[in-house]
C-alpha cells in the first residue's frame, strides 16, 4: 500500500511538472506574442510618425514654394511697373524735348533788348520754354538780347541781316539727340592739300570741355587725312589738317556768342619752310604753324559733316553749336589777315557766291526743310542726318 501511495505521488508529481512545463511554455508563447505585438505597435507608431513627418515636410515645401512663387510674381509685377513708369517718363521727356524744339523753331527773337521778366512776357512761347527748360530759355534770352544789340549796330564789326538762318546742332553728350548734317564734299576732290581757305560763323551752345567738332572729317588709318575744326576737351581750339592735330590754340569763344573762323593752309606744293597753317577768330590772329603740317592726297573719299565729324562714315565728336555761312576755297587766300578782316567786316550774312577759288559754299539761308544747298556750283549739298532714322534728331533752323 505504501508503495502504491509513493508510486501515485510520483505520478502526480510528474503530472504537476508536465502541467507546469505546459504553463511555462504557454507563458513563454504569450510573452513572445506580447513582445511581437509591442514591436508591431512600435513599428506602426514609427511608420505613422514617418508618414506625418513626410506629410508635414511636403506641406512645408509646398508653402515655401507658394511663398517663393508669390515673391517672384510680386517682383515681376514691380519690375513691370518700373519699366512702365520708365517708358512713361521717357515718353514724357521725348514729348518735352519735341515741344522745346517746336518752340525754338516757331518763336521769333525779340527785336529789342529786354530784361528777363519783360522777355518772358513778350511772347507766350518764351514763358512756356522757361517752364519746360529754364537753362535753354536763359540761353535764348541771352541770344535775343545779343541779336538785338547787333541790330542796333552795337556789335561793331557785324552787320545786321534782314533774314538769315543758321542750323543749331545738339552735340553728342549724354541725353543729346545727336543731330548733324552730311555733305558730299570730299576735300580730295578739290586738291585741298595744295592749299585751302575755310571760313564759317559758329555759335557754341555748350561748355567747351569735351572734344567736339564743328565740321569736318578724319580717317582712322592712315590718320593723315584730317580736315576738321572744333574744340578740345582742355577748352582750346582743336584743328586737324593732314597729319597734324593742333590743340594748343587759345579759345576766346563764349557760349551763346557768334564767332567768325578763317583758316588758311599754304599747301604741299610749297617748300617745307613755307607750309603754314594760319587762323583768325573775329579777325584776331590765333595761330601760325610752320613745317610740321603735312597733307598728301590719301584718296580716302571722306566727305565732311556739319555739327560733328565724319569718321569713316560714322558721326563722332558732335558739338552743340549753331553754324552758318560756310565757305571753302581751294587756294590759300590769306597770309597777313587781309581776307580774314574782310570776311569779319562783311558780317555773318554776306554772300560770297562766285568768289575766286570757291569750291564749297553753304549759306544756310533755306530756313526750312532738310537740305543745305551748296551754291558754289559743285552741288555738294548738305542733308540732315538723323541717327537711326529718328526724324526728331534733326538739327533746328534758327533765324539770326
Amino acid at each position: 500500500m505504501l508503495e502504491f501511495i509513493k508510486h501515485r505521488q510520483k505520478l502526480l508529481e510528474k503530472e504537476r511538472q508536465r502541467i507546469a512545463e505546459l504553463e511555462a511554455k504557454k507563458e513563454a508563447e504569450r510573452a513572445k506574442k506580447l513582445r511581437a505585438e509591442v514591436r508591431r505597435q512600435k513599428e506602426v507608431a514609427a511608420h505613422k510618425k514617418f508618414l506625418l513627418e513626410q506629410r508635414e515636410g511636403k506641406r512645408l515645401r509646398q508653402m515655401h514654394a507658394q511663398k517663393e512663387k508669390q515673391l517672384t510674381e510680386q517682383k515681376l509685377i514691380e519690375q513691370v511697373n518700373t519699366l512702365l513708369a520708365d517708358v512713361e517718363n521717357l515718353r514724357r521727356e521725348d514729348d518735352k524735348l519735341e515741344e522745346i524744339r517746336v518752340i525754338i523753331h516757331n518763336r521769333d527773337p525779340s527785336l529789342q533788348e529786354l530784361d528777363w521778366a519783360s522777355w518772358l512776357l513778350s511772347d507766350p512761347l518764351n514763358q512756356r520754354l522757361a517752364d519746360l527748360d529754364f537753362e535753354r530759355a536763359m540761353e535764348m534770352f541771352k541770344r535775343d538780347n545779343l541779336l538785338a544789340k547787333r541790330r542796333r549796330g552795337r556789335g561793331g564789326k557785324q552787320k545786321a541781316a534782314a533774314v538769315n538762318y543758321a542750323l543749331a546742332f545738339s552735340g553728342d553728350r549724354s541725353g543729346a539727340t545727336d543731330s548733324y548734317a552730311t555733305t558730299t564734299f570730299n576735300p580730295d576732290d578739290y586738291s585741298l592739300w595744295n592749299g585751302f581757305t575755310i571760313s564759317f560763323w559758329v555759335r557754341p551752345d555748350e561748355r567747351m570741355n569735351q572734344t567736339s567738332v564743328i565740321l569736318g572729317s578724319k580717317s582712322n588709318n592712315p590718320s593723315e587725312a584730317r580736315f576738321k575744326f572744333g574744340v578740345h576737351s582742355n577748352g582750346n581750339i582743336n584743328v586737324g589738317i593732314g597729319n597734324n592735330n593742333v590743340t594748343g590754340i587759345n579759345n576766346p569763344m563764349e557760349v551763346g556768342e557768334w564767332y567768325n573762323w578763317v583758316l588758311t593752309y599754304t599747301g604741299e606744293d610749297k617748300g617745307t619752310g613755307e607750309r603754314k597753317v594760319r587762323m583768325w577768330i573775329n579777325n584776331d590772329p590765333r595761330m601760325t604753324v610752320n613745317n610740321n603740317t603735312r597733307w598728301t592726297n590719301q584718296d580716302e573719299g571722306l566727305t565732311i559733316y556739319f555739327g560733328g565729324r565724319n569718321t569713316e562714315g560714322s558721326y563722332t565728336q558732335g558739338f552743340a553749336c549753331a553754324l552758318t555761312n560756310v565757305a571753302i576755297y581751294n587756294v590759300c587766300k590769306d597770309s597777313d589777315g587781309t581776307f580774314a578782316n574782310e570776311v569779319y567786316n562783311n558780317g555773318i550774312s554776306h554772300d560770297y557766291t562766285g568768289g575766286d577759288g570757291l569750291v564749297g559754299y553753304w549759306r544756310f539761308n533755306e530756313g526750312s526743310g532738310i537740305t543745305i544747298a551748296d551754291t558754289s556750283g559743285n552741288g555738294n549739298n548738305g542733308t540732315f542726318g538723323a541717327i537711326s532714322g529718328q526724324t526728331t534728331a534733326y538739327p533746328i533752323w534758327e533765324k539770326i
